[in-house]
């Protein structure tokens, strides 16, 4: 799984709409579908309940919203740490898990 999964899996769960999703991603719906299928395959787990008329997360769907982006905010500063220190403004990068 790659960052971009948790991206797309945040950004669906918050719009709970894959056309809105897939456009605030700039990517096609049927592509954002496929990588949301590609990571519930990876787990082994059903994220999401799908209607035609809604979309709604399961109960695996909710912890792994908030495990997703926890990571992305831990990426997030740890690019941010990166970029600081290469431009001198730090003297070491520390990554906590």
């Amino acid at each position: 799984m790659e960052l971009r999964h948790l991206r797309y899996f945040v950004v669906l769960a918050e719009e709970l709409h894959f056309t809105r999703a897939a456009e605030r991603l700039n990517i096609s719906p049927p592509t954002l579908t496929v990588q949301i299928q590609e990571i519930e395959r990876t787990l082994s787990a059903q994220l999401l309940n799908r209607t035609k008329r809604s979309v709604t997360l399961t109960s695996a769907g909710e912890v792994f919203l908030s495990e997703a982006r926890r990571v992305l905010k831990q990426f997030a500063t740890a690019e941010n740490a990166g970029r600081r220190a290469g431009r001198g403004e730090l003297g070491r990068i520390e990554i906590g898990y």
